[in-house]
């Protein structure tokens, strides 16, 4: 008998889309820790009632599946468990499989949200539950958990970071003033949301023309947030040593030309603990600097950034989410900064455009959140 159901050969019951909200909002607890595994909640159900729950919290931690039939014990026996991605079935990690620890558990049923796409999971472990005698669904709030685990999905499947465009801005489209002078375009909540996005990702990327016109901190002042790595494009290497980024943030990676740079004033800022990442073109490849993240492990990273790298990025293709703030001001000077500048024409019949928009009240800014639905330029 076919043990595994997917969306539309199911209907799902109120009380399994309430005890799957319940695993999504427990599964958003690891999103300053759980990088580069995905965030996972599970929760397990009998009689109707919830009797343990769990979530993932860092790398070599429990699974949320494990974590939650621990607290479960013999009681796990019978009862059912929703969680917000497939459980897995592999070994080439620091935790035991979660497959096997439901199937000794003696859990009956077990409610997916959706299919891992990781290659060494992707529905093998849905399976090895169906072959032991255990109900699967799945699809339950499939496309929440798969917002959840954006940069999760796209790194494991390509190997490349997950890259969001972050930018404040004022209703004309202006960055910072005519003197370079941007604090503070937007609200104090929009500032709070903006460090717990930062806590969220993997590392942040700016370059050299940003960190000298605000001497930024780059910091997430939340409680309970981190502070990300940062990656500064500063072909000369001419961030002072006495700036915010290079007393305040910790692992601060400077990306320099290699023939633009003497050998002495690198090893200086190695000495001082920085990393620095040498290229050797005369303009950086931005999709050449996003694979060095990838390959070493980065999963997500935020662009926070002036307008030529800004309209860079966008042009290049690489970015994956826009968050933009809009604040309720009007500059009404042309010589302001404004969010997007290459100096390169283009007619508005090749505007770059977005998918999914979303508009979101933030204190008195509004946030559009949207997807890049072009293809990258030559």
């Amino acid at each position: 008998m076919e043990r595994i159901w997917i969306l539309g050969l199911k209907k799902f019951s109120d009380r399994d889309i309430l005890y799957m909200k319940r695993a999504l909002r427990l599964a958003k607890k690891g999103c300053f820790t759980a990088s580069p595994n995905p965030m996972v909640g599970a929760v397990i159900v009998k009689n109707n009632k919830i009797i343990s729950e769990g979530f993932h919290k860092m790398p070599g931690a429990l699974h949320a599946e494990a974590a939650a039939l621990a607290l479960a014990g013999p009681k796990a026996k019978g009862a059912a468990m929703y969680v917000t991605l497939e459980p897995c079935c592999h070994t080439d990690k620091k935790t035991p499989p979660c497959t096997r620890a439901i199937i000794a558990s003696g859990i009956k049923r077990v409610y997916v949200a959706m299919q891992d796409p990781n290659p060494k999971v992707s529905g093998k472990g849905m399976r090895e539950l169906a072959e032991n005698g255990i109900d699967v669904i799945s699809g339950v709030l499939e496309s929440d958990a798969r917002k959840l685990n954006e940069a999760y999905f796209k790194y494991i499947t390509t190997g490349m970071p997950f890259v969001i465009l972050k930018t404040a801005m004022t209703l004309d489209g202006r960055i910072a003033d005519a003197q370079g002078d941007s604090k503070w375009i937007t609200s104090e909540k929009s500032r709070i949301l903006v460090h717990r996005i930062r806590s969220s990702v993997d590392f942040l990327l700016t370059g050299v023309g940003t960190v000298l016109a605000d001497n930024p901190c780059f910091t997430s002042r939340i409680k309970g947030g981190r502070n990300p790595k940062l990656i500064i494009i500063d072909p000369e290497l001419r961030t002072p040593m006495n700036f915010s980024v290079c007393k305040t943030v910790v692992n601060t990676t400077f990306v320099v030309r290699r023939s633009s740079v003497p050998q002495e004033r690198m090893q200086r800022f190695i000495d001082a603990g920085f990393s620095v990442l040498k290229f050797d073109s005369e303009v950086l490849e931005i999709k050449w600097l996003l694979k060095k993240l990838g390959e070493s492990g980065i999963s997500s990273v935020m662009i926070e950034a002036g307008s030529r790298l800004n309209a860079h990025a966008v042009s290049q293709g690489v970015v994956d989410k826009f968050l933009i703030f809009v604040a309720p001001k009007i500059l009404a000077d042309s010589k302001a900064m404004s969010v997007f500048e290459s100096g390169v024409f283009r007619p508005i019949s090749e505007a770059f455009r977005l998918r999914n928009t979303r508009l979101k009240r933030v204190g008195s800014d509004f946030l559009i959140e949207a997807y890049p639905d072009f293809k990258p330029t030559d």
